[in-house]
């Protein structure tokens, strides 16, 4: 049979367009073709072996049966067995076994590799994909659909795919080849073996269409539990302060209640398949050797056609199972396809491959940043950023802020081409910026961001990231310039040590980390992006100290919430609705008495 019990009946994800999306994976599989034919004809070739056994199996049987003595007037009679006959019957039995054997081992090495080579071309269109799509497109999608769609979609379709277009072919081969071969050794048993068989699939079927609907209620009460169970644990702290303890066991118990009332009937209604699939088996068996026995004795058949049709019913019994199986993981395949080919199908970034890298391209990039009447809307209609303009010089440090939702982040991102500006230019060194390549603006650009990023791999590699041609000489120019040389060699091994689960770094370490990385790019402009907002105020002054070193004949952007760190910008703009409503130094935003006055008066207030 193949399959456990449970794996009959369960509910399963269905596409919207089975056919279409099926269409498209068969395009996307073409160039392996060939492997996938020559897989499919061995695996068909084998199940003919497979059929063929029974029938000689016959043969051998009734040579057997022939030597047996036979009851003349009451009198054994010895026969002659003619173990030439049976010998190379057997013979013939063991190649067809042994073909057989082999074509199937050679069809599934093949179908597994062609699965695995589609699995991992999905994976690098995804990868290749997430490379083109707009920021845009993560604004409204969250990292783990899209991890989901490159790990469990794709493992999903390279898994299903590969056991169930093989399943299908040889299971349609078996079926036909079972019948025929029952056909032509008798058509009274095989009328009765198929009866017989209907009876046991219609209550299947019965019992399959109820336990689906149990399948369906366990997979919600099962989201229900786990989505309960990580909402409390990782609020845990909050529902102690407030001792929310018994409302979260009571909502617990009632989802946990629905669970076991779901999940047990459908197990138990799943777990009717086995027994039910061998009653069939057992049930084909019995007619077979009650109508046999009597055609037998009738001399219509010989003895050997119902040791071959015991054969049969397995290999026609079989088949019906597998199609289900295979057939609810073509589903299950195409529902993932489906995913897949709706990421890769998004709207992607337009491709600049035919614009020339003009910053940098002759001069290095001084530096010299220009917004001109920039307007900008995440959607149709709803601007975010209204009229905004501004000029730059090279190496001034120019501070954004303003309330939460002013556009402070934005403006940023604009500037980096993160986003497309709706009108307007953005200029660098009198360059706009949507003339040249986003690689070329992105090169100009060093970041340090609030939420800091650490990948798996060593401090070196950490800081170098993405760098050609980093020295270790300026890796630790650059640590010692923000204060983490002593902390790094104090590690076990140093600038090579591995950072993972097991390095402990604080939030302040690595913010310094990051630091250094964009010290090491040594790019002509710097954003900080409120790097300092999530440490204590020690660790903030050492980060300062640091952010003062690295803007040191760079053009630098700021966002801060903490006006005191920003008291020394030559430009200070103040953004409220996406508009800049005031700009200035620190002492002439003071004395306006405006809306920086009362920001900065209000933190020291609330300070106080």
């Amino acid at each position: 049979m193949g399959h456990g019990p449970g794996a009959m009946g369960a509910a399963v994800e269905k596409p919207q367009d089975f056919g279409a999306v099926m269409g498209r994976l068969v395009r996307f599989c073409r160039r392996y073709a060939p492997a996938i034919i020559i897989a499919l004809v061995l695996g068909t070739a084998g199940t003919v072996l497979q059929i063929i056994g029974p029938d000689k199996l016959k043969d051998m049987t009734n040579a057997i049966v022939r030597g047996l003595p036979a009851i003349v007037d009451g009198k054994p009679v010895m026969g002659a067995i003619d173990f030439g006959e049976v010998t190379r019957i057997g013979w013939t039995l063991v190649a067809l076994y042994a073909a057989y054997a082999l074509l199937s081992y050679v069809q599934s090495w093949i179908m597994a590799d062609v699965t695995q080579r589609t699995a991992q071309r999905l994976r690098e269109a995804i990868s290749a994909k997430i490379n083109k799509l707009p920021l845009s497109y993560f604004d409204k999608v969250s990292y783990g659909d899209v991890l989901s769609r490159i790990t469990n979609d794709v493992d999903a379709i390279g898994q299903t795919l590969g056991q169930s277009l093989g399943s299908l072919i040889t299971s349609a081969t078996l079926f036909v080849g079972a019948l025929v071969m029952m056909f032509r050794n008798n058509v009274i048993m095989t009328l009765c073996a198929i009866g017989a068989s209907l009876v046991g699939f219609a209550i299947m079927a019965v019992i399959m269409k109820v336990s689906q609907r149990y399948f369906a209620a366990q997979q919600v009460a099962l989201g229900d539990v786990n989505g309960h169970v990580e909402e409390m644990y990782s609020g845990h702290l909050i529902v102690k302060a407030y001792n929310g303890e018994a409302d979260s066991i009571a909502r617990f118990e009632r989802y946990n209640a629905d669970l076991y009332d779901s999940g047990w009937k459908s197990q138990f209604l799943s777990g009717l398949m086995m027994p039910l699939m061998n009653f069939v088996g057992n049930f084909g068996y019995v007619v077979v050797c009650v109508v046999g026995a009597a055609l037998a004795m009738d001399g219509q058949i010989e003895f050997g056609v119902i040791v071959a049709f015991m054969m049969y019913i397995r290999l026609f019994t079989q088949p019906l199972s597998q199609f289900a199986q295979a057939f609810q993981n073509l589903q299950r395949c195409a529902a993932a396809s489906e995913r897949v080919f709706g990421f890769l199908d998004e709207p992607e970034m337009t491709d600049e491959t035919d614009k020339p890298a003009l910053l940098g391209a002759d001069v290095p990039v001084r530096g010299d940043v220009e917004f001109s009447h920039v307007r900008f809307e995440y959607e149709p209609g709803k601007p975010v950023i209204r009229d905004f303009s501004a000029s730059v010089k090279a190496g001034q440090k120019v501070a954004i802020v303003g309330p939460t939702g002013a556009g402070k982040s934005t403006m940023v991102n604009l500037l980096m081409r993160f986003y497309d500006i709706a009108d307007g230019t953005i200029t660098i060194d009198g360059i706009d910026t949507s003339s040249v390549p986003r690689w070329n603006v992105h090169d100009q650009f060093s970041m340090v961001l609030q939420d800091t990023w650490v990948f798996r791999g060593t401090v070196r590699e950490n800081i170098a990231y993405a760098k050609p041609g980093v020295t270790d000489a300026q890796i630790v120019a650059a640590c010692k310039a923000v204060g983490l040389d002593h902390f790094v060699r104090s590690l076990p091994h140093g600038y090579d040590t591995v950072l993972d689960d097991n390095t402990a770094l604080s939030a302040g370490q690595r913010q310094l980390l990051t630091i250094a990385r964009a010290m090491v790019q040594d790019a002509p402009i710097l954003i900080l992006d409120e790097a300092t907002s999530s440490v204590d105020t020690r660790t903030e002054e050492l980060i300062q100290q640091a952010m003062d070193a690295l803007t040191v004949g760079r053009t630098s952007f700021v966002i801060a919430h903490r006006l005191s760190t920003i008291r020394d910008a030559d430009m200070i703009l103040v953004m409220e609705h996406g508009d800049v409503i005031e700009r200035g130094t620190h002492d002439e935003l003071l004395a306006k008495g405006g809306a920086y006055a009362r920001l900065y008066n209000s933190q020291f207030t609330l300070a106080g």
